[in-house]
């Protein structure tokens, strides 16, 4: 059930995006106004995990799951039956808001099942397994549903799924919560009321900025107005948390080397591989001339390569070699499936001679890469903290995901519009930019193994049989 609700958080980050070239013929949607069908949902998912995560600590894990589940399914309902943008784009910001509460509680519910070592090693990979294959599942099934079914079965799928882990949650998964949680009281007495208000209006509007400056372009007032903003309000999170009595995130729980690097490595991975699943798409259908149907088809072995790898190999290679190794080499793979696109050619290109071997080579390093990062966040981590780890980790995965497609479409379109104003043709033009993104994705990882390796150093996370350790926060 865990599983199953963790899938369609993260599948409907991905699923929409092959379904919005239809919604403008049913729902009147301007251009501009379509990314906010994408854009409204990462920014509540983005903006409130942290809160999310302190809520269950403090009301109890499973309660906060199946409330967070239960918004999560009937904003999926009410989106399908949207009969205007305005009704869409606010059903997507509160299934954002509903995953922003379930998440947190799904990832640590596991971590209180299973003690530290190679058991829990082996739930995070299915966990991980989960989440690589719904990304590039997203995509899949977003181009079959479209095509055959209409783009409000994007939304209304996510529907029985979500039914059947509330039915059956109760009945498998028990209560549980920080020791002294106190309940809604503890909640209402214990909130760090300027550090929620802070942190959670701070990364609304990192997502924000980040969400739009594709389009407004990165040295827009409104871009890099958010950007200060947010900033700011991050700072005074900072600051709020270092004097709190009942702090939302302890700071102490950054002395982790583990955590921090596992959040360092989480931002790094999802913000290269949630770009490249946009950038490889517009690429199969703009240059190599694919349809929507065929283009989400092509994703199939990415999905089913990075799931196997996360399940199957991440679990006994983070056993046997420690966190740390594992997603540094990780991070490395992935650079070398980006290095791979960047040699495909405009003309003459072929998915199974020149994308095929890349797609499989970067799906396995992230598959294996969401393992890594999963146990590196969680280990170590006190029972009362595990809620505000577990939001950290997701944080940090939506706001990657935000700013790797930012910057990844920006260099891309930057780079095909100088060709174009050169002269080149169109489709010339298009495959020399996703070279460009390609390549700046493969720098980016590389950079991300190597911050990895630094933040990490010390005894390897996660490496095999070891006695409880001491928290480290």
């Amino acid at each position: 059930m865990l599983c199953a609700a963790f899938f369609i958080d993260v599948l409907d980050f991905s699923i929409v995006n092959v379904a919005l070239p239809d919604m403008p013929r049913d729902l009147g949607f301007s251009q501009q106004g379509l990314q906010w069908v994408v854009s409204a949902y990462a920014l509540t998912l983005g903006g409130f995990l942290l809160l999310g995560g302190r809520a269950a600590d403090l009301l109890g894990r499973r309660r906060v799951f199946l409330a967070g589940l239960a918004l999560f399914t009937l904003s999926a309902l009410v989106g399908g039956f949207a009969w205007s943008p305005e009704v869409l784009v606010a059903a997507r910001a509160f299934q954002g808001l509903g995953a922003a509460i379930s998440s947190p509680a799904a990832l640590f519910i596991i971590t209180t099942i299973f003690p530290e070592g190679p058991e829990r090693n082996w739930a995070l990979g299915v966990l991980g397994a989960v989440g690589a294959g719904a990304v590039a599942g997203g995509v899949v099934l977003g181009g079959v549903l479209t095509e055959v079914a209409g783009w409000r079965w994007v939304l209304w799928v996510n529907v029985p799924i979500g039914l059947a882990a509330i039915a059956l949650t109760p009945a498998l998964i028990r209560e549980s919560r920080a020791r002294d949680a106190g309940g809604l009281k503890g909640l209402v007495s214990g909130l760090d009321l300027p550090g929620a208000v802070s942190v959670t209006a701070g990364l609304l509007l990192l997502v924000y900025a980040l969400s739009g400056a594709e389009s407004a372009g990165f040295a827009s007032p409104r871009t890099l107005g958010g950007l200060a903003l947010a900033l700011i309000l991050l700072a005074a999170f900072l600051l709020a948390e270092s004097r709190a009595r009942n702090p939302l995130v302890p700071l102490g729980i950054f002395r982790s080397r583990a955590l921090a690097g596992a959040n360092l490595g989480a931002f790094v991975v999802i913000g290269a591989y949630g770009a490249v699943f946009l950038i490889l798409s517009l690429h199969m259908q703009q240059v190599l001339g694919l349809s929507a149907l065929t283009t989400g088809l092509a994703f199939l072995p990415m999905a089913i390569a990075g799931a196997a790898a996360s399940s199957f190999v991440g679990p006994r290679l983070v056993t046997r070699f420690g966190a740390r190794s594992v997603l540094v080499a990780a991070l490395i793979a992935m650079a070398t499936g980006f290095a791979l696109f960047a040699r495909v050619p405009a003309d003459g290109a072929t998915f199974a001679g020149d994308l095929l071997l890349a797609m499989l080579v970067l799906a396995v390093g992230e598959g294996v890469a969401f393992t890594a990062f999963f146990v590196g966040a969680v280990e170590g981590v006190r029972d009362e903290d595990q809620g505000v780890a577990s939001g950290l980790i997701n944080t940090s995965l939506q706001v990657g995901a935000a700013l790797g497609i930012a910057v990844l479409l920006t260099v891309a379109a930057v780079r095909t519009e100088v060709l174009i104003e050169g002269g080149a043709g169109t489709r010339d033009a298009l495959a020399a930019g996703f070279r460009y993104a390609y390549a700046a994705g493969a720098a980016i990882t590389l950079a991300g193994a190597l911050a990895v390796f630094v933040v990490m150093r010390g005894k390897d996370t996660g490496a095999g049989d070891r006695k409880e350790r001491t928290n480290r926060a």
